[in-house]
C-alpha cells in the first residue's frame, strides 16, 4: 500500500488542487516502512491525480477536494479519504488502525465561480469538510 497525504508543515493540507507537497508512506504488513515528502512542482487540479499514479499511490488522505479531482482519483483507482484535518502522520496511523475520522461526502464547490486573482481560501466560502 502507498498512502499519499496532502502536506504542509506536518499537517494535512486543506485544498487538494493547491497542494505543493505530498507526504508518501509505503506500508507493508500494516507497518510504515518508508516516508518521503515530494514536491508537486506546480501541478494543478487535473495533473495531481496523474502525479499520484506516477508516485505509486493507491490511497489519498486530504482536506477539501473538488468533484472533478474526486472523479480523476476514482478513475485512477485511488481510494480517497477526504475532509481530514490535523497532523499527517496521525491521520496515516489512524487509517492503519481503522479509526480515521474522515468525511466520505467531502467536496469543494468553489470551482463554479471566479475568484479575484485566482485566490481561494477554503474558510471563506463553499468548501465543506
Amino acid at each position: 500500500m502507498r498512502i499519499a497525504v496532502t502536506y504542509e508543515n506536518g499537517d494535512v493540507f486543506q485544498h487538494f488542487g493547491r497542494t505543493e507537497q505530498f507526504k508518501l508512506y509505503t506500508v507493508e504488513d500494516g507497518k510504515i516502512t518508508q516516508e518521503q515528502v515530494v514536491d508537486t512542482n506546480g501541478s494543478g487540479h487535473g495533473a495531481l491525480a496523474g502525479f499520484l499514479v506516477d508516485a505509486g499511490a493507491d490511497t489519498l488522505i486530504c482536506g477539501g477536494i473538488g468533484g472533478g479531482a474526486q472523479n480523476a482519483l476514482q478513475n485512477a483507482g485511488i481510494t480517497l479519504y477526504g475532509g481530514v484535518t490535523g497532523k499527517a502522520d496521525d491521520a496515516v496511523y489512524a487509517l492503519l488502525n481503522g479509526n480515521l475520522s474522515y468525511n466520505p461526502d467531502v467536496h469543494c464547490d468553489h470551482h463554479n465561480h471566479e475568484h479575484g486573482e485566482g485566490e481561494h481560501h477554503c474558510g471563506n466560502h463553499g468548501c465543506h469538510q
